[in-house]
């Protein structure tokens, strides 16, 4: 190896995290184990259907990682002096995610032959690995919280999904039952929202979707249950109130929206919106389902009444 090459890959080196603290003598030991390796632009390196037995430290390019071939983003880009293929290298099993070349990469390429000798000689470097791998978990970790979390809010207002809901109603319903408490429901229409759209747009709809969802936030309490339940339909749980007083909820919020006759938004200024809502309280041995049947019948007697009114079951 030239001095000029050694002193450009010497540099490259230094900008990797597992080379931190290291001397030069320990990257060239790393440097006269490991192999070269050239990916072309949209090759793979690393598939969950291969085995790996390499580890690959990033000189130049930029790398992609995707749970699956058809992922049209990236859970994550690897930059130069990114490390990758360190946990099925280690576990000796197959890699968990597909890694490939998002233009011409440069690697350097370490068999786990090589490796012990290397961790024994240089202990800074078992240091560094130990940190990356927990780098690596600490991703993996963030990376599922937020899935799960997307996997429970809805993308347009922030607020629960149907999904969500289901679960916070089991467990309500349960508490509810048990301390002997009421726990009522509210489902809210926008009204005449089809004609709205056909008016004004459905990128204005869904301001007007999140001028509800912002609404609701604002005036209900930290325990109630906020959900987007379909289309323009919202369903909040109300737990530990009344029929009375979740009627007073109910024309609290529908006196709310009724007032904002026209909101700011990116678009500029658009008319507000009003909405019907239906109430029921829950009986011994209501699920989600039969519950919301009850409240959308006095939904559907609040439209019948001219809309923008409070009905209950």
């Amino acid at each position: 190896m030239s001095h000029d090459h050694w002193q450009t890959l010497l540099a490259q080196l230094q900008q990797a995290d597992l080379f931190q603290g290291l001397p030069a003598k320990a990257m060239r030991a790393f440097c006269h184990q490991a192999q070269t390796l050239q990916l072309d632009a949209g090759q793979t390196l690393l598939n969950p259907e291969q085995d790996n037995h390499a580890l690959f430290i990033l000189l130049e390019g930029e790398l992609l990682v995707h749970l699956s071939p058809g992922e049209p983003l990236p859970i994550a880009t690897l930059k130069a002096g990114s490390c990758c293929g360190e946990l099925s290298f280690l576990q000796e099993e197959k890699p968990c995610a597909y890694v490939t070349a998002s233009r011409p990469c440069t690697l350097l390429r370490l068999t786990q032959s090589h490796l012990p000798n290397l961790l024994k000689s240089y202990p800074q470097l078992a240091l560094n690995l130990i940190n990356l791998l927990s780098q690596r978990l600490r991703h993996s970790t963030q990376a599922l919280h937020a899935s799960e979390q997307n996997a429970n809010i809805d993308s347009l207002t922030g607020l629960y999904n149907r999904r969500r809901l289901e679960d916070i109603y089991e467990r309500e319903s349960t508490r509810c039952a048990y301390d002997n408490l009421p726990l009522n429901l509210l489902i809210l229409d926008v009204d005449l929202f089809k004609d709205y759209n056909d008016q004004h747009g459905h990128i204005a709809g869904d301001f007007a979707l999140m001028l509800v969802a912002d609404t609701l936030r604002h005036e209900l309490r930290p325990k109630d249950a906020i959900a987007r339940f379909g289309g323009e339909e919202f369903v909040v749980l109300l737990p530990e109130l009344n029929s009375r007083q979740s009627t007073s909820v109910g024309q609290r919020l529908r006196q709310r929206l009724a007032k904002t006759s026209e909101f700011h938004c990116p678009m500029g200024t658009l008319p507000g919106v009003t909405a019907s809502i239906g109430l029921a309280q829950m009986r011994q041995g209501d699920s989600l389902i039969s519950l919301i049947s009850r409240a959308d019948r006095a939904l559907y007697r609040a439209k019948q009444r001219g809309r923008n009114q409070v009905c209950r079951a």
